[in-house]
């Protein structure tokens, strides 16, 4: 049976009205240009970048995700949404070389400071990335959404999995390849306010029920609202085993997460997803100038900080709603005879919550908020992803392309990550693990792509061999894991026999065989290019951190503002006042 009211349908209905008016009105803005279709003309203000960095980050399976981390380990996920000072690394740091260059794409960075092959070869990689990433689990969330919260759809045979992920699919897909870069940023600078007030509503209204916050830290204990303990869980501080063996799992939060990969890892794979991944990268690249990226980023800085209440939150309050026997429904649905939620159904936490606790009209905003969620999330990989394969590949085979033609190409790629999406869909429902095995395909392939990045930029001597070789390595380290994963996770009762090889590999945490594989990498780039020749300074002039000139120095100081200092300043105390509030 449906949760919905009546007017809680008129206002999801007055959502896609707002948001296909406001696609509309974009898509009647000049796109004829590549500039225009893939960057929004370069023209961007500051709270649309920063609105639609965010809007792109959280999807559904974020929301959920963290809600039912919330409800079976507190707040220990939170060191990722605390990640936020990465965004300003990539503001104040990175920014001014992006900038400069004026690219289209990160591969096309990568280009300009070593060579052609180093842009093909991350290119491909991002592409076949994104399929694997992005668009299989953001429909997969999506799709428990509509399964939870509309249940009883049913459509030509197709239930409510069905419907609701080729409704999003469809939607997104048509104002995105019409709108471009414009329509999304915009799109999603509207579906970033409606999923913070309706996020924010859910946190609201839960406290209400529940007594307060005092009354949610009493019920949920000091262990739920510990950022530290899952980090260095006592009587391991020495330890830092690698393999996963049934003693050494009670050590670790979410049974994936060890504390010296979330360590040492963690900030890597933020480093690189939020300061070089095309999917973040190129709402700032639409920016009108550096001092309005900048600023875009300082602005998802902060947007970032938001989870840890909005989502996370709400998985405490529905945990401590269900354990003080306020809502016995909820206990019958989570929690086991020890009275813990039951893991299986935490993904449930959150469109609970919406159905038992929110009064209808507010329940149909939420609801408006997680389709937001999806729909920014599909939105910003099928135009990274029409970026990367027009700019990167098809304009290589096609170097005299029209500007006409290119951007044609953008909308006939776009269609087809469209396609690609809704072919996902039965592999998606069929499979076992996917959403845990997938967010382990980023940790495999962020850190040569860190490497190349940050290194290339820090270190003048480093060169296209050096960096074509870190790429290779790396990648093929990567895809090494995932060829022993793949059996594991999507072929129930596949194992390989404990103690061989494989069985080492495969159970390893995957945080560390990243670690691994970020050494490597590095140690590839700097002894391959230190034994050939120095890149030419010329080529290189203003891409490098040693060969920036004076005058593009005054440049980028120029564009400092006591202001953007201040907020700056502003969200790193913010950080760290999270960790010392979370102290249990």
């Amino acid at each position: 049976m449906s949760v919905l009211a009546t007017i809680d349908w008129i206002v999801i209905a007055l959502y896609f009205a707002i948001i296909l008016g406001i696609a509309w009105w974009v898509i009647r803005q000049k796109n004829d240009t590549s500039d225009d279709y893939f960057l929004a003309g370069r023209n961007l203000g500051w709270f649309v970048i920063g609105a639609s960095i965010f809007a792109s980050n959280i999807g559904s399976e974020h929301i959920v995700g963290l809600a039912g981390s919330g409800a079976t380990d507190g707040v220990a996920m939170a060191h990722y949404e605390l990640h936020a000072w990465c965004l300003l690394i990539l503001g104040w740091v990175l920014a001014p070389f992006y900038m400069r260059s004026k690219i289209y794409t990160m591969p096309e960075f990568l280009e300009k400071r070593f060579s052609p092959t180093a842009r093909w070869v991350l290119s491909v990689i991002s592409l076949v990335a994104y399929v694997l990433t992005k668009v299989a689990v953001g429909i997969f969330a999506g799709g428990i959404v509509f399964g939870v919260l509309l249940p009883e759809v049913n459509l030509m045979g197709m239930n409510s999995f069905w419907v609701g992920s080729i409704l999003m699919i469809v939607l997104t897909g048509i104002y995105t390849i019409l709108g471009g870069l414009r329509a999304v940023a915009y799109t999603e600078a509207i579906q970033t306010i409606i999923l913070i007030l309706g996020s924010l509503l859910v946190t609201v209204y839960g406290l209400e029920a529940l007594g307060g916050w005092g009354e949610l830290r009493r019920i949920a204990g000091s262990d739920m609202f510990n950022l530290w303990k899952p980090l260095v869980p006592a009587g391991i501080e020495g330890t830092w085993a690698p393999v996963k063996t049934e003693t050494h799992m009670a050590w670790y939060f979410n049974s994936n997460y060890p504390w010296l990969g979330m360590l040492f890892c963690a900030p890597i794979i933020g480093l690189w997803y939020w300061c070089t991944d095309q999917y973040i990268v190129q709402r700032m690249l639409g920016a009108a100038n550096l001092t309005e990226a900048r600023r875009g980023t300082i602005a998802a800085a902060f947007f970032k900080l938001l989870p840890v209440f909005i989502f996370i939150i709400p998985g405490l309050i529905c945990f401590a709603l269900a354990a003080s026997g306020k809502m016995p429904e909820l206990a019958q649905s989570l929690l086991g005879e020890d009275g813990k939620i039951i893991n299986a159904n935490a993904q449930q936490v959150f469109p609970l919550l919406v159905a038992k606790v929110l009064p209808a009209g507010i329940r149909g905003i939420v609801v408006a908020g997680l389709l937001a969620a999806l729909m920014s999330s599909l939105a910003g990989v099928f135009n990274a992803s029409s970026t990367l394969f027009t700019m990167d590949l098809y304009s290589k085979f096609r170097p005299n392309a029209s500007e006409a033609q290119l951007v044609r190409m953008g909308r006939i790629a776009t269609a087809v990550m469209v396609v690609i999406g809704l072919l996902w869909i039965p592999v998606i429902q069929g499979s076992r693990g996917l959403y845990d095995y997938l967010q382990s395909v980023q940790g495999y392939l962020a850190p040569p792509i860190f490497v190349v990045f940050f290194f290339g930029i820090f270190n003048k001597r480093l060169n296209a061999k050096g960096a074509l070789a870190a790429l290779l390595v790396g990648f093929a380290l990567g895809l090494f894991r995932l060829s022993i994963d793949t059996p594991v996770m999507l072929q129930e009762g596949f194992s390989y026999p404990e103690g061989s090889f494989f069985w080492i590999i495969n159970n390893t945490f995957f945080q560390y065989y990243s670690l691994l594989i970020f050494i490597v990498s590095a140690t590839v780039m700097v002894v391959v290019s230190y034994a050939s020749e120095a890149p030419s300074v010329e080529k290189i002039q203003g891409l490098t951190l040693g060969t920036v000139s004076a005058g593009q120095k005054a440049e980028t100081r120029a564009t400092y503002r006591t202001v953007d200092k201040v907020v700056s300043a502003l969200v790193v105390v913010l950080i760290l006042a999270a960790y010392l509030y979370f102290r249990g």
